[in-house]
C-alpha cells in the first residue's frame, strides 16, 4: 500500500438544526457536497441533525420525528454517498417497532452501501437532556466497520464518557473512533461551571484516543435551541479531531457552523500501539470485575 494510500481526510459537519428535519436533511446534504470538494474521504454529522434536540421535555409529539433505518435519511445519504464516493456518518432518531426506539448511528460506505448501524447503549437522563424517555438502550453491541476509506468505529454522545466503550470499539478494530454529539451548557450554569465542563468533556475524549492508540472525532451541533421554552441549551461547538497521542489535529469555534476538514494518516495507529503497547500490556484475567456494578 503506497503512502499516499495512508492518508484520509476527515469532515466533521458542525452545523445548526432547524426543527424541519426536510430542511436539516438538505442542509446536511449541502454541507457534505462542500466537503467533498473539499477532498473528504469520510464525513460526520452531529447527533440526531434532522431536528432540534427535543429531548429538552417529555412530549409524546416527537415520536413522529422518527424513522426506519432504511428509511427517508439513510436513502437520501446511500445516494449521496455513492455520487461523491464518501463514507458517511449520520445519527437518527430510529423508530424500531411501535414503542421501541432508538438513538442510532447508520455507517455508509463510500459506495452507497449501509453498511450497519450503532444503536447508542448509554441513555442520559439529566435535566434538558431526559433520553431515557425516547430512546431504548442499543443491543447491538460496540463494533467497528472496515469502510473503502478506513476502519471506523461509532459512539454517541454520552458515550464518550465511557472508556469501556471506546475500549471495546478499539479492540473490534476500529483505527478512528466518531462521537455524533448533541451537548452544550444551561445557560444558567455557564459562567459557573461551563469551562469545567467543557474541559471534562474534551479531556476524556482525548483520553479515549491516548488508551487506545486511535483517531477520535467529536462532531457537536452549535447554536441556541430551546423547543420546549425557557432558557434551553447553549450548545458549545467546537468539534475537534485528535490523533493517537490525545494532540488535538483540528477544533472548530464555540458559535459558528464550520466544517473541519483534518488529513489523518492511518500509519499513526500502528506507530502508537507499537510504541506506547497499552493493548499488549492489559491484564485481562484480571479485569472480570469490571462487569459488576460495584466492588463490595
Amino acid at each position: 500500500m503506497s503512502a499516499a494510500s495512508r492518508l484520509t481526510k476527515l469532515a466533521l459537519i458542525q452545523m445548526r438544526c432547524s426543527p424541519e428535519p426536510e430542511e436539516n436533511r438538505a442542509r446536511a446534504v449541502e454541507k457534505i457536497r462542500e466537503a467533498a470538494g473539499q477532498g473528504a474521504h469520510i464525513v460526520c454529522l452531529p447527533e440526531l441533525f434532522t431536528s432540534q434536540y427535543f429531548c429538552q421535555e417529555e412530549n409524546h409529539k416527537y415520536f413522529e420525528l422518527a424513522e426506519t433505518i432504511p428509511g427517508p435519511s439513510s436513502e437520501v445519504l446511500g445516494k449521496l454517498a455513492a455520487e461523491l464516493g464518501v463514507v458517511i456518518v449520520a445519527s437518527l432518531f430510529e423508530r424500531r417497532a411501535a414503542g421501541l426506539y432508538h438513538n442510532t448511528a447508520i455507517i455508509i460506505d463510500a459506495d452507497g452501501t449501509l453498511m450497519g448501524r450503532y444503536r447508542k447503549m448509554h441513555i442520559p437522563d439529566d435535566p434538558l437532556y431526559y433520553e431515557k424517555f425516547y430512546f431504548t438502550p442499543g443491543d447491538l453491541g460496540f463494533k467497528s466497520w472496515d469502510t473503502k476509506k478506513g476502519k471506523l468505529g461509532v459512539c454517541v454522545c454520552w458515550d464518550q464518557w465511557f472508556p469501556e466503550a471506546a475500549r471495546l470499539t478499539a479492540l473490534s478494530g476500529a483505527e478512528l473512533l466518531f462521537y455524533p454529539t448533541a451537548i452544550g451548557w444551561h445557560p444558567g450554569e455557564k459562567e459557573a461551571h461551563g469551562h469545567a465542563q467543557h474541559s471534562s468533556w474534551e479531556t476524556i475524549q482525548r483520553g479515549h484516543a491516548i488508551a487506545n492508540g486511535c483517531y477520535v472525532a467529536a462532531v457537536n451541533r452549535v447554536g441556541h435551541e430551546a423547543p420546549a421554552g425557557g432558557a434551553g441549551i447553549e450548545f458549545w461547538g467546537q468539534s475537534f479531531v485528535c490523533d493517537p497521542t490525545g494532540t488535538i489535529l483540528a477544533k472548530a469555534g464555540i458559535h459558528e457552523e464550520e466544517t473541519v476538514i483534518v488529513e489523518i494518516d492511518w500509519r499513526r495507529v500502528e506507530e502508537q500501539r507499537t510504541h506506547w503497547p497499552f493493548l499488549r500490556d492489559r491484564r485481562i484475567e484480571a479485569y472480570g470485575d469490571v462487569t459488576r456494578r460495584l466492588i463490595d
